[in-house]
């Protein structure tokens, strides 16, 4: 070999071994990516699906203007800032309209109402304690009530109840919960001492906690890297999980995900109840970060299923590390894991390595085939990136910008201001012949708790009658990776699934009993046949 020779092949060597050290471990197979629009004028960092199919945006009021003029002139209240930190998203038309926020909304929390309404609580500064409200309709604004909270609200978790109210959790140095709308004038926030318990002091590691309401009526709250079991009405911890093992932390800023698996209904009761959260940074990396030392984060995934009665952790390994990701459910019960960075924190410039592929996780898999990795996107999402599920089954994608003001050159992630859709495998052109078409009911039926529904819905090709289920999900607030309100539905059909004519299909399904199984509101209605989901329909169940 001559020495030229020799120089080529070391140097292919160590190409080679480039293209490895940062490629998936498994192979990437499943999913697309399009770019919706190029640029939406603001970088998503909050959104929330609505009924109509419109999607509410919005950043910070802060930092300056932003890329999008709002209409006619106009500019924010006391302000020379003439420009929108909002926007309404149409998916049908693919198009935006900017909104007007008169306060700073920064960092804040939300959920959809039984009325279909967003109400979105805090923010920054004068927005510590409005409430806005923003109704679906062509022309609506915000409208901002000032010292609609008690106590001042950033980095908090909402979750819609099951008498229609919001309870309003935690926050920066606030370490309590209050409710809205108030029973009265005189309402106070009600002490949380578990907030105070998972407070790591300079770092913090508990904010926007995760919560979720179960079919007891009580919430599982987990912050930092433990969790209990909360009766807020009486203002009392009922149950103290076990603490995650390793101990390492989970919320911001050491920002990891978690999502409630699938409920499923048989016989008017959830038997089995159980979280899962993945990812986040170690102990240490949010001031490692600060210091210029961006550790690896955190490649594990928990499951515990809460109905136990001696619940423990069950462990698993993601084939990609990630912190500031996100998890979403899909139609057919899998979850979603996208967006995010392989090493760093939460937190303006700390993130490093963005994680361009997603991964889809199959709860019912066995154990070691759960994950599965899917084809990339080209654009970094990082931190204050964003993701919801559309009603057409694809998932929204936004946001990313880890920079204290909007940059777009000479820094290695721009903030990005463009939207994108992630169309997970299902949506293949390929399964076409197998995907279901709901006919009835129509979209914004109203359903009754515990009452049947009969169900119509068209499919081209060969059908599996034994493998017909229908879900419904509520569509989520989602910000800094944690999708509040987000719930899944397998709702009990008792294998009643049966043709009625030529590629038409009848199933008989059962409501959700109560509120405590699903909240009051608006939810998407999806029929799933082999693990293919078809277009859902808006339904609202009272």
């Amino acid at each position: 070999m001559t020495l030229s020779t020799s120089i080529i092949t070391h140097h292919l060597i160590f190409f080679l071994l480039l293209l490895l050290l940062h490629a998936p471990p498994c192979p990437a197979s499943g999913g697309s990516w399009s770019i919706l629009l190029p640029s939406i004028g603001i970088s998503a960092m909050h959104m929330q699906l609505l009924p109509n199919d419109r999607v509410v945006m919005f950043d910070r009021t802060d930092f300056g203007p932003s890329q999008i003029s709002l209409p006619k002139g106009k500019c924010r209240h006391n302000s020379t800032d003439c420009t929108a930190h909002s926007v309404e998203y149409d998916v049908a038309s693919n198009s935006i309209r900017p909104l007007t926020l008169r306060t700073d909304i920064w960092c804040s929390s939300g959920a959809l109402m039984p009325n279909g309404r967003l109400t979105q609580t805090g923010g920054w500064n004068e927005g510590f304690r409005v409430v806005r409200n923003y109704k679906p309709c062509d022309k609506c604004d915000w409208q901002e009530i000032q010292n609609g909270l008690v106590q001042p609200r950033w980095y908090a978790t909402n979750h819609i109840l099951p008498d229609g109210r919001q309870i309003i959790i935690g926050g920066r140095q606030t370490f309590d919960y209050e409710f809205y709308p108030k029973m009265s004038a005189t309402e106070n926030p009600y002490s949380l001492p578990f907030l105070v318990q998972t407070n790591d002091p300079n770092v913090e590691n508990n904010l926007y906690p995760f919560v979720f309401l179960i079919p007891d009526g009580n919430l599982f709250i987990f912050a930092n890297n433990r969790a209990i079991l909360f009766d807020y009405s009486k203002n009392q911890v009922v149950r103290t999980y076990p603490g995650m093992p390793g101990g390492q932390p989970r919320n911001y800023p050491s920002t990891g995900s978690a999502v409630l698996l699938p409920l499923r209904i048989t016989n008017g009761v959830v038997d089995t109840v159980e979280v899962m959260i993945c990812g986040g940074a170690p102990k240490g990396a949010f001031t490692n970060a600060l210091n210029g030392k961006f550790d690896r984060a955190l490649d594990t995934c928990g499951r515990i299923k809460i109905s136990d009665e001696y619940p423990k952790w069950f462990m698993e390994t993601m084939p990609l590390a990630r912190v500031v990701g996100d998890m979403l459910l899909l139609p057919n019960g899998h979850v979603l894991l996208i967006n995010g960075a392989s090493a760093g924190s939460a937190g303006w410039e700390l993130g490093r390595n963005p994680v361009l592929n997603p991964v889809v996780y199959d709860p019912e898999d066995p154990v070691g085939s759960r994950f599965k990795v899917q084809n990339p996107s080209t654009k970094p999402r990082v931190y204050h990136s964003t993701a919801v599920l559309l009603r057409d089954g694809r998932v929204l994608v936004g946001g990313s910008n880890p920079h204290d003001k909007y940059v777009f050159t000479d820094i290695i992630y721009p903030t990005e201001l463009s939207l994108e859709a992630f169309s997970p495998s299902y949506l293949d052109s390929s399964l076409v012949t197998l995907r279901p078409n709901i006919i009835l009911p129509k979209t914004n039926s109203k359903i009754r708790y515990g009452k049947g529904l009969a169900i119509r819905f068209t499919v081209s090709g060969p059908v599996n009658l034994n493998l017909v289920s229908v879900t419904m999900i509520s569509p989520s607030f989602n910000t800094h990776s944690f999708s509040m309100n987000q719930r899944l539905l397998v709702l009990d059909s008792s294998n009643s699934t049966k043709s009625v004519g030529q590629s038409y299909y009848t199933v008989d399904v059962i409501a959700p009993p109560s509120g405590n199984i699903a909240p009051a509101g608006y939810y998407l209605l999806f029929v799933v046949h082999k693990e293919i989901p078809s277009p859902g329909v808006w339904v609202r169940i009272q």
